[in-house]
């Protein structure tokens, strides 16, 4: 989601005793914007965020208080501010003994050892190898296995419609194409598949039963230790035999550190590609006439993506991190050692940053820029691989199927109860308008 037993960093396996996560003392809870478990409301929710200021003070499930820095400028200096750090041990709250193991957003806010909770050269180190396999000439060489693994599952989309031409577009291509992707890209095995989105889907929810988180994170390992040792018996050429390999030849790199990052990758890889496909497949059918000039050649595929990663951030909100020593951010105080989530779905549409018509879709929009993909030294080392799928899956889905549109309205289409991830139930389409 250690380098060494003697290091003073190290995240311990359970918090330390004490109360439960809202036993918090003296907070005011009217204070506090309360962050919606069931999602029911994102964007509302999102300009509520932005109109309480760069620095808003917000409620996560179980009563667990945080600040959340809603406002780009102020986003981008706080997320290369080398006090803003990853080590849950700099948390209050989790040092209070105020976190429960069975928090449901604990394989997020403490999901192990990786280039994730790693920072400075620790965290440089980490991340190296996976740069170093997702760099964009690299990543650029696997377009062609990408654009025929498009082709197939439109095939299949295509063959799981319904008689008026209905499908669920998320199920049957938004998210197996990444998800195909990814394993493929670690040398895994398909049959993982199935199996890994089911915990995946436990992993994000904000909604699931609190006894199943504990072993959701079990099974997980279980799964990607199983993986990686059978890498070490029978490496290939793929990313989990080039981070052994690495290992092997004199790093550092801990059974751990793999394990951990290999679950990162696949956490971040996949989800934030589906939602991308999803939400551009939305924004086009909700604006006719800016898909008919993407149709034309007229607006290129790449600003359809990144305005879509603009007006509708795949990652909704990041979980976590914590002040060494108290920082300003504007006119006020993140305190030392409180939790700090980055709010990229109000970000995205920060009027100070985009303008009078940053509430707006608009594929025109130029320069467009944003941070969905983060900032700084933890910026998604996954993004070019997000884009070129995207910048495949989009043109190949709308040749096939150029009338496509939304078999609902769009009014009536549903955020999954995931705090971090802007993700819907499905998307069910008309494939031939």
């Amino acid at each position: 989601m250690s380098l060494s037993e003697t290091s003073a960093t190290q995240t311990p396996a359970t918090p330390p005793p004490g109360c439960p996560a809202h036993a918090h003392g003296a907070v005011d809870p009217e204070a506090y914007i309360a962050l919606d478990p069931l999602v029911r409301d994102l964007d509302g929710e999102s300009a509520r965020l932005r109109a309480a200021g760069p620095l808003a003070k917000v409620m996560l499930i179980g009563d667990v208080p945080v600040y959340s820095v809603t406002h780009h400028a102020e986003a981008r200096k706080l997320l290369t501010d080398s006090r803003l750090v990853k080590d849950i041990n700099h948390w209050n709250a989790w040092n209070n003994g105020e976190i429960p193991a069975d928090w449901p957003l604990m394989g997020l806010a403490n999901p192990g050892r990786s280039m994730l909770t790693a920072d400075g050269p620790e965290h440089r180190r980490l991340r190296n190898f996976v740069a170093q396999a997702l760099t964009v000439r690299r990543v650029q060489k696997l377009r062609p296995g990408i654009e025929a693994l498009c082709a197939r599952m439109l095939d299949t989309m295509e063959q799981a419609a319904d008689e008026n031409g209905v499908v669920d577009l998320k199920a049957h291509y938004a998210h197996p194409v990444p998800m195909t992707v990814i394993t493929e890209l670690f040398g895994m095995p398909s049959h993982h598949i199935p199996r890994l989105k089911e915990l995946f889907d436990i992993f994000f929810s904000t909604v699931v039963p609190r006894e199943q988180v504990p072993p959701m994170m079990a099974e997980l390992d279980d799964i990607f230790q199983a993986f990686v040792q059978s890498k070490r018996d029978e490496p290939g050429d793929d990313l989990t035999s080039g981070l052994l390999e690495a290992a092997a030849d004199g790093d550092t790199l801990t059974n751990e550190e793999i394990v951990n990052t290999l679950k990162i990758i696949v956490t971040a890889g996949h989800e934030t590609t589906i939602s991308l496909i999803v939400n551009a497949v939305r924004a086009l059918s909700a604006h006719p006439e800016q898909r008919a000039r993407v149709l034309a050649g007229e607006i290129p595929w790449s600003q359809v993506i990144e305005e879509t990663l603009r007006y509708n951030t795949p990652t909704s909100h990041l979980l976590i991190r914590f002040p060494t020593e108290d920082i300003e951010v504007g006119d006020q105080i993140l305190p030392k050692g409180e939790g700090l989530i980055v709010s990229f779905s109000a970000i995205g549409r920060d009027e100070n940053q985009h303008g009078p018509t940053a509430g707006a879709f608009d594929a025109t929009r130029d320069p467009i820029r944003h941070i969905a993909f983060g900032h700084g030294p933890h910026v998604c080392p996954g993004a070019s691989l997000s884009r070129v799928e995207a910048e495949v899956a989009l043109p190949a889905l709308y040749a096939r199927f150029p009338e496509l549109t939304l078999a609902v309205d769009d009014s009536e289409l549903r955020n999954k109860p995931i705090l971090t991830q802007n993700d819907l139930f499905d998307l069910p389409v008309r494939l031939h308008g």
